[in-house]
């Protein structure tokens, strides 16, 4: 059944191209992704507010995952306080909450993707990071639990952006920093936001759900192809390979 779930999705996505799909790259979010680091943003955003007078469900951080903090911040006081929130309140709360998220405990890295990116490294398909994420903690520890596949330079943080996702901006800074097109690289995003960024900018993407939300809003914002998580991706990678041509 997922295998022919797969198919379908590639095919169809693959139809929309000019050219044949030859996979060169995969472009990885962090957060959720390659860090379960998102329980620890949750808290550290939902302590957040709740000092600034506002009580957020506990899915709403992960829907607007991904997103810079001046988004989340101006989009969490429209949507429940019904007011705007100017730079310096935003300012406020983004040093606030990076304060909280400062002690936290350390993020574990998410169970089953080391080896999921050992495999495509092994393949030589190039591995990419874009990420909403300015922790320079976080993104070092990357570069030591994945280092046979992560480079600093083969990287899209916040530091490389203006506006961030949902908007396609990173992704294509990623695709022109890479060089690949539609046609050569495919997304793993775990997040609502991120999925829609990525589409945006016309790229196959494929949603893993890692966090507490229901996975009908990941394919309600495009996403081509929904897994229950990173064990399902590792388990269906061969699958994704017989979909592709690997080309360097």
């Amino acid at each position: 059944m997922i295998q022919e779930t797969i198919h379908k999705a590639f095919n169809k996505f693959a139809q929309e191209l000019e050219q044949p799909f030859q996979l060169k790259g995969i472009f990885f979010d962090m957060d959720g992704v390659l860090f379960n680091s998102m329980p620890l943003h949750a808290k550290s955003w939902i302590q957040t507010f709740k000092e600034f007078g506002l009580t957020l469900p506990e899915p709403e951080p992960y829907m607007n995952e991904g997103s810079t903090a001046f988004y989340t911040v101006r989009k969490m006081f429209k949507k429940y306080l019904n007011k705007e929130a100017n730079d310096e309140v935003c300012e406020q709360i983004k040093n606030r909450k990076h304060e909280i998220m400062g002690k936290m405990p350390k993020a574990e890295v998410m169970v089953h993707m080391q080896k999921f990116v050992a495999e495509v490294a092994s393949k030589n398909i190039d591995c990419w990071v874009v990420t909403g994420s300015a922790q320079e903690i976080l993104i070092s520890r990357l570069m030591k639990e994945y280092d046979f596949a992560f480079e600093r330079n083969n990287m899209i943080t916040a530091h490389d952006v203006k506006i961030g996702k949902p908007n396609p901006e990173p992704y294509l800074n990623a695709m022109k920093k890479s060089g690949y097109s539609t046609s050569n690289a495919f997304v793993i995003e775990n997040a609502p936001l991120g999925v829609e960024s990525a589409k945006a900018a016309g790229l196959f993407t494929i949603a893993i759900n890692t966090g507490p939300i229901d996975p009908s809003h990941l394919k309600k914002a495009g996403a081509d192809l929904v897994l229950d998580g990173s064990k399902e991706l590792l388990e269906c990678f061969p699958i994704l390979l017989t979909n592709t041509s690997i080309v360097k």
